[in-house]
């Protein structure tokens, strides 16, 4: 029986963690598909992102992250 929770335990762990993953990737942020994430986008799949962290990681300055920005940004460990 123990071997049966615990076993559920790490599905469910695993799952959780693969749900966060998706929920966040740059497709999924980027709602409208326009193949740019808004500040607005970003900050629903990251709700404590600043306008100035936003502002920094869109490097070419034209208002949204591409792909490339995006993923920069969500690999910088929060601080």
């Amino acid at each position: 029986m123990k071997k049966i929770l615990l076993s559920s335990l790490v599905v469910l762990g695993l799952s959780s963690a693969a749900f966060a993953q998706a929920a966040t990737d740059f497709a999924t942020v980027d709602a409208d598909a326009s193949g740019g994430v808004s500040f607005s986008e970003a900050q629903a799949a990251w709700p404590d992102l600043t306008q100035e962290a936003f502002t920094a990681a869109d490097t070419d300055g034209n208002g949204e992250l591409s792909a490339e920005e995006y993923a920069a940004l969500t690999a910088t460990p929060a601080g």
